[in-house]
């Protein structure tokens, strides 16, 4: 019998193959079949984007964050990086029996924080009830509304050789902060989350000259590069050398054996930008403070062959494919 893994959840192929051929076949549409973060949607004055997402996180309270500040950021990141400014969020909760009624409150406050922070409202929401055992702990559904951005014009189809491809900031911090929160490491130096809005970074960068953008959650930077690859068709090379990472996240991955390329993050953000445009929009980038180790990493070329390459610190290239199974479970 067929079942659903952990792996299907992993933001990797397992996970593409089981949207192209379960969830796009069966309910596809215009819109869903773009596959981006959020839907635009012209049916208002203004063009509008809509998206929705779920959270599942353990442990539901870590460096830097808990589920209920992940659940805002999340969906108010997916909406910013489609070239829209967040307004309205929708909120469900569904709760397991005998779930702590402080900690509930807990999340309830860091969302009420990280809306206010966001400037974003909660205006419509839902709470379930169910048996111990059936969820862990609490769930998390957070669906929200936003306008774009007079001066965005983000589309994959934008994308053409030669542009430079900018991350706004160290990889890996999410993950590698869940990792040691689950685990309860005795690790020396402490890892907090990345977790946090990137709404008002966007808004102070967006312009004509970034054509696309992504946040780089499950699955990682290598993982989002592979999706870009394969919408555009365009290969993407990236400098091992450019890649901005935290001394202490890279100890750990080399101790555990984990890729940071392949590493969770929320509150970093990609973007493809022309190339005579990059080192201007680097620099706006670096004026704000989710911004400050923004670099420039690699660029899109001109072969077709869907491809991800890593030019390694020794010269040579590595190929970056699509992670298949699972890093690490349950991280958002």
């Amino acid at each position: 019998m067929k079942t659903i893994t952990l792996s299907h959840g992993s933001g990797g192929k397992l996970m593409h193959d089981l949207i192209k051929d379960l969830f796009l076949k069966n309910l596809g549409n215009p819109f869903l079949n773009k596959m981006g973060d959020a839907a635009l949607i012209k049916s208002w004055a203004k063009k509008t984007a809509y998206t929705t997402d779920s959270f599942v996180v353990k442990p539901l309270f870590f460096p830097g964050g808990d589920i209920g500040k992940l659940s805002v950021c999340g969906t108010v990141n997916d909406l910013a990086v489609s070239g829209a400014m967040p307004k309205y969020l929708s909120c469900g909760m569904i709760v397991e029996d005998g779930f702590s009624y402080s900690d509930l409150e807990k999340i309830t406050i860091s969302i009420r924080d990280a809306c206010k922070f966001a400037g974003v409202s909660i205006v419509a929401g839902d709470f379930k009830v169910v048996e111990k055992k059936a969820v862990d702990g609490i769930f998390i559904n957070t669906s929200g509304i936003g306008e774009a951005f007079e001066d965005s014009f983000i589309d994959i189809a934008r994308i053409r050789p030669g542009d430079k491809i900018i991350i706004s900031g160290t990889i890996g911090d999410h993950a590698a902060s869940i990792l040691l929160a689950r685990e309860d490491l005795k690790f020396k130096t402490k890892i907090k989350s990345d977790c946090s809005s990137l709404n008002k970074f966007v808004s102070s960068i967006i312009c004509e000259d970034i054509k696309f953008m992504r946040d780089p959650t499950r699955g990682g930077l290598a993982t989002t590069l592979n999706e870009i690859s394969l919408a555009s068709g365009y290969d993407i090379s990236i400098e091992e050398t450019g890649v901005p990472i935290k001394k202490s996240v890279r100890a750990l991955c080399e101790i555990l054996g984990f890729d940071p390329l392949y590493m969770a993050n929320e509150g970093k953000l990609m973007a493809i930008v022309s190339p005579g445009s990059a080192e201007k929009i680097l620099l706006k980038m670096k004026r704000h403070a989710s911004g400050k180790d923004a670099r420039i990493i690699g660029e899109v070329k001109k072969e077709k062959d869907k491809k991800v390459y890593l030019k390694t610190q020794s010269g040579g290239l590595r190929i970056l494919d699509m992670i298949t199974g699972e890093q690490l479970p349950r991280i958002c």
